[in-house]
């Protein structure tokens, strides 16, 4: 056992962790009192003695998995008595072919059980790696020599491969079969370590994506085929969106202090101060806010688009003089109340599950003009954005076209948001081509990236 743990320490100290004498003879004392057999009493003594920190756990737990399960080093190759003898003669050819070579060497004790001399090679590339990025712009001579070692790999692998081939009358299949692929074993975790070596103080660092990267991400995905878990990061996104939105406007709606005088009222503000002008008046003003109407398809995936839409519409009201909207299928109720009283998720969850509508009738977009233009026609105005989220799909009902048409005449503009593909907008029965005529905007909506460019243009 002593033995086995001093092993165990060189290799820990080629992996750059340091080890003191006392902490291996604590170590050894606390062995005795406890059950070796218990895997995890044994790992728990090594880590709280090898191991001062975090980052030094991660790679203590690393080294330990390779020693103690990938090397076997309790078990050596006994075991295989069948392949002892092939094992031998191969390892005679590769120490033959090794020769000086300081990585072959240190390959070949690596796949015979001992990695101390390719965790040494390992840190020393490392090493290079540190000293080139502090001194240089380029990391030639570090990517060089992982290079060569995969070379090695590789040759070493080709050469048992070949070793194997002569050999074919005197070693029979299943015993090629069987020596490949123990060899085999080592050779890819020799690999694995070669090509995942962590970089220096790069141990469990927790990488935060920025708002561009997580936008990246998930901006081109259809929002029907989010899941809940993407539906959570979304918001996320869209709250940052929102922050960004919000102090631009609050920018832009500040009075201005600058452009064209204004001696008229700056005369009259001077009235208050015996003719002196102590405020200077300005022509300039900032932009009028405008009032938001929108209509919400709330069938299938046309609400998964609406939803987000309202999130965004709502968390921004107070860019808007007021944000007044309804859902429809067939018939329409106003949800504005709703938005109002709740924080915006929760109202979400309560529209769908109180608000006074069927939702399980078929989407006819007529009857929802005829009950918008009854009810709400007084309610849009020259100052009014009108916006339609939905695939316009009618199910054959009569499309009521006119009326839209007269929602136009009243309204600032119309802009119409559909969440489907442009190349099905005039299949089946779609009403799209009918509705296009009648709106200043016909956008597709199908993912955050089409939501978000739109949001922008309509606030800035």
């Amino acid at each position: 056992m002593v033995n086995l743990i001093l092993k165990f320490v060189s290799c820990c100290r080629a992996s750059d962790i340091r080890i003191s004498t006392s902490e291996v003879l604590d170590c050894l004392t606390q062995l005795q009192l406890i059950d070796i057999l218990d895997e995890e009493q044994f790992k728990a003594v090594l880590r709280s003695n090898f191991a001062k920190s975090r980052r030094e756990q991660s790679r203590l737990d690393r080294i330990y998995h390779l020693f103690f399960h990938e090397m076997r080093q309790d078990m050596g190759i006994a075991e295989r008595d069948s392949l002892s003898e092939h094992i031998e003669d191969i390892f005679d050819m590769l120490q033959e072919k090794a020769g000086e070579d300081e990585q072959l060497g240190a390959i070949l004790d690596f796949i015979s059980g001992d990695p101390l001399a390719y965790l040494r090679e390992l840190r020393r590339i490392q090493r290079e790696f540190q000293d080139s990025t502090g001194n240089t712009r380029f990391n030639l001579g570090p990517l060089a020599s992982r290079l060569q070692m995969l070379i090695n790999l590789n040759t070493t692998r080709g050469a048992i491969a070949q070793f194997l081939d002569d050999n074919h009358t005197h070693i029979t299949r299943e015993n090629r079969h069987n020596l490949m692929a123990h060899f085999n074993e080592y050779l890819d975790s020799a690999y694995a370590m070669l090509m995942n070596e962590p970089r220096p103080y790069e141990d469990n660092l927790r990488q935060v994506r920025a708002y561009e990267k997580r936008l990246e991400k998930l901006g081109e995905k259809s929002f029907s085929l989010l899941t809940q878990k993407e539906i959570e990061e979304m918001r996320e996104i869209i709250e940052l969106l929102v922050r960004r939105l919000k102090d631009i406007m609050s920018r832009r709606f500040v009075s201005n202090d600058r452009g064209v005088l204004d001696v008229k009222k700056t005369l009259r503000r001077a009235a208050k101060y015996q003719g002196v002008p102590v405020e200077i008046m300005f022509r300039k003003r900032p932009p009028r806010k405008g009032k938001i109407v929108t209509l919400c398809d709330v069938s299938s995936s046309v609400w998964s688009a609406a939803r987000f839409m309202l999130n965004i519409l709502y968390s921004l009201q107070e860019c808007f003089t007021k944000v007044k909207s309804f859902i429809f299928v067939s018939g329409l109720t106003e949800v504005s109340e709703i938005f109002d009283k709740y924080e915006i998720n929760q109202a979400i969850a309560k529209v769908l599950s109180e608000a006074d509508i069927e939702y399980n009738v078929p989407t006819d977009y007529g009857e929802t003009f005829r009950d918008f233009r009854k009810s709400h026609m007084d309610i849009l105005n020259k100052k009014t954005t009108l916006i339609i989220i939905g695939d316009a799909r009618s199910n054959y009902f009569s499309a009521e076209d006119g009326i839209l048409e007269e929602m136009r005449e009243k309204s600032r503009r119309v802009i119409w948001l559909n969440p489907e593909p442009e190349q099905t907008w005039y299949t089946g029965d779609s009403e799209m081509y009918a509705y296009k005529q009648h709106c200043n905007e016909v956008r597709p909506c199908r993912n955050l990236n089409q939501l978000l460019a739109f949001v922008e243009e309509l606030i800035l």
